[in-house]
């Protein structure tokens, strides 16, 4: 089968790859659609924890092509979606709900061979069906939508609390439209992208600024008692650095977006000990798969209109080397 190949960091190609036949409790999916992540441009860069060579994708949506020996749930041409988490089931963590730091944490695309290939294998137990009005390129969505449920579950947002959002690429309009379902009052968002700001406004931010405004407009003028969550969903260190200076007493930061895995930043700890400050992260999926999938499936959050552009496996290649354009949201791969 044809598969992108990450052979080392910045090194990709297109090639032949045996076909990845199912195990016992296992099933074989023909890929459809794939989602391009950040983290997939980290692991392009050398900049993750995966292994290589490494085929790469987590974001994926398919048909089933082959069952395993024991399943019974799947047939053949079922149309699927698959959360890609391998946490053994048997360590510390995992035995009390923290899957996402299992000692033996691994998930297709990132630790194994995942789904920017014609096939992919994977547990069957991960494995969801997806309705016949749901389409391909929404399910492969799902998966980004379990990152922002259990970054919601560790933030732990109160009803009023006023959200100061940095990023609003695909992941920060989904979480755009999940802060303001869980009932934020404000929502201010920070981007690069006049258009992507735009985009905000639609969906529930109620104020936006472009990055070279912030100073200027979130001042202490403006907002003299900071913000009650600043959330960052761009994974940029100088932007993690400047997004501290606007949190208020007792405010909570999230690091949703994914750093390079050696980045720093600094922050003051007088300002952490003496304004009761919570200090979150935010690590992939832990066990959030299908309420993101219930929240996805009965259009509690829209996902169709952040696609911005599908790829070939051949396009995707340059799509990874960049430039990337500031003004996409989610690019996927359409096998």
């Amino acid at each position: 089968m044809k598969a992108l190949v990450i052979e080392k960091p910045y090194t990709a190609t297109i090639k032949e790859v045996p076909y990845p036949k199912p195990d016992a409790n296992e099933v074989t999916i023909k890929v459809e659609n794939v989602g391009i992540c950040g983290t997939d441009v980290h692991i392009f860069k050398g900049e993750f924890l995966s292994p290589y060579p490494l085929i790469p994708g987590h974001e994926f949506s398919g048909t089933i092509h082959e069952v395993g020996e024991n399943v019974t749930k799947f047939k053949e041409g079922d149309r699927v979606t698959a959360d890609p988490s391998l946490f053994c089931g048997q360590c510390e963590f995992c035995l009390t709900n923290r899957g996402n730091q299992c000692e033996n944490w691994g998930a297709l695309g990132n630790t194994v061979d995942g789904s920017m290939a014609e096939y992919v294998k994977v547990p069957a137990k991960n494995v969801i069906k997806i309705p016949e009005n749901m389409s391909f390129s929404e399910a492969a969505f799902i998966e980004p939508m379990a990152c922002v449920v259990h970054g919601m579950n560790r933030l732990q947002l109160q009803v009023g609390d006023r959200v100061l959002l940095f990023g609003a690429g695909a992941m920060g309009q989904q979480l755009i439209q999940s802060v303001k379902m869980a009932g934020a009052s404000e929502v201010v968002v920070v981007d690069i992208s006049q258009d992507k700001l735009n985009m905000a406004l639609k969906w529930g931010a109620t104020k936006t600024v472009l990055s070279q405004n912030v100073e200027k407009e979130l001042g202490s003028k403006e907002y003299p008692h900071g913000f009650d969550v600043v959330i960052d969903a761009t994974g940029i260190p100088k932007v993690i650095e400047q997004a501290f200076e606007y949190m208020g007493p007792t405010a909570k930061y999230l690091q949703f977006g994914v750093t390079p895995e050696d980045a720093t930043v600094t922050v003051n700890p007088f300002k952490l000990y003496n304004k009761d400050w919570t200090l979150i992260g935010s690590m992939a999926i832990n066990h959030t798969f299908i309420p993101a999938f219930h929240w996805v499936k009965e259009g509690r959050v829209k996902l169709d209109h952040l696609i911005s552009k599908e790829l070939s496996l051949e396009e995707a290649i340059d799509y990874l080397k960049g430039p990337r354009d500031p003004d996409l949201l989610k690019v996927q791969i359409k096998l």
